[in-house]
């Protein structure tokens, strides 16, 4: 929790009738517009939503008391998170288990959580091993990177159910929806290229190659860059969306593995999963402008919706990182003990009245 926070419950006043009180309830009566924003010192303005691998379960965060607000039991392994851009539904792959020695073959799927009621709602078959998934702008639709199966389903977020199946490179990992919605670009680990799909067509219409495993990626806002991790070369390749090659290469941390943008396109966060570290992207210059330490082996990063913290998922230390992304420094640290952490989003909640996470 934030230290400003103790303004509001440790500064007392004495009223008129000589009455201690707390100072934002004075706040609260006398100015209804600063009480509607202010009135709740912990009332969560967003929540993050954290895929736990181990437990097989979704938690969901008040990022503003880093409380835990609900658990969400999914199917097995998930490891992915996206929500619509109405902040309705969560949609998580589970990545099942195919295997001579597992008790139960468990089966590989998305798991669509109503974010109300912090349920789950539909279960939706899919291809092999879900890793990535990714929304479409208008949520009409929702792309799924088959790891094992080599393909992308495509879900329409009105049924539930998979309308097309695309084919891509070997391994699939991640995926990212450009955002005027007409390309998919996913991530193929084994084959070490990207593969470009045409959202209205769902053909694939561009293959770029590489030339090392490929795992996260990310859009910047404006929809002119893909920015791609190559955890082999430590490397992180920035791809131009109009000619769909390869324009800059960044020499990042230790095993890059997920990238963030921020909101407003000036810099990329991607996590470093052998070195425990973020960095710190310049999108101007391509250059690395910082270095931040977290827990321990970080796998995924999500950026709240005003641009001012990043949140990583750190698998073996079982916690997340918060990001200060003004001082780029760790302000807080999130435990989840003996889950796992990997895909993370974070969302607005209905009555929120900014754009303020924390």
């Amino acid at each position: 929790m934030h230290e400003d926070r103790k303004w509001f419950s440790g500064s007392w006043v004495r009223s008129r009738d000589n009455i201690l009180i707390p100072r934002w309830l004075l706040w609260c009566v006398a100015l209804p517009l600063v009480a509607a924003l202010v009135c709740s010192p912990v009332a969560a303005q967003c929540d993050a939503y954290v895929a736990q691998n181990a437990s097989n379960s979704t938690w969901v965060i008040n990022t503003m008391t880093d409380a835990m607000v609900a658990v969400i039991p999914v199917q097995f392994s998930p490891i992915g998170v996206a929500i619509t851009p109405n902040g309705q539904f969560a949609y998580v792959t589970n990545t099942g288990a195919v295997c001579d020695l597992c008790p139960i073959n468990q089966p590989s799927s998305v798991s669509v959580i109503d974010t109300t009621t912090y349920s789950v709602v539909a279960t939706v078959p899919v291809g092999q091993y879900p890793a990535g998934v990714a929304v479409t702008p208008n949520g009409a639709f929702v792309y799924v990177a088959n790891f094992n199966s080599n393909s992308v389903s495509v879900i329409d977020t009105t049924t539930n159910t998979v309308t097309a199946t695309v084919t891509v490179g070997t391994g699939p990992w991640d995926i990212a929806i450009t955002p005027n919605g007409a390309f998919a670009y996913v991530t193929n680990y084994t084959s070490g290229s990207v593969s470009v799909i045409n959202t209205t067509t769902n053909a694939v219409v561009a293959t770029v190659a590489l030339g090392g495993p490929a795992w996260g990626v990310a859009i910047t806002p404006n929809g002119a860059f893909a920015y791609v991790t190559t955890p082999g070369s430590n490397n992180i390749s920035v791809i131009n969306t109009a000619t769909n090659t390869v324009v800059a290469t960044v020499t990042g941390g230790c095993g890059p593995t997920s990238v963030a943008i921020a909101p407003n396109g000036a810099f990329a966060y991607v996590t470093n999963s052998c070195d425990s570290t973020v960095s710190v992207i310049n999108t101007a210059t391509n250059a690395v402008s910082a270095i931040v330490a977290v827990g321990s082996q970080p796998q995924n990063i999500a950026i709240t919706p005003d641009g001012l913290f990043a949140y990583t998922s750190n698998v073996l230390s079982n916690n997340l990182s918060v990001i200060n992304t003004t001082t780029n420094t760790v302000v807080d640290t999130i435990q989840a003990a003996g889950t796992q952490p990997l895909g993370i989003a974070i969302k607005l909640r209905p009555e929120a009245l900014t754009k303020s996470c924390r």
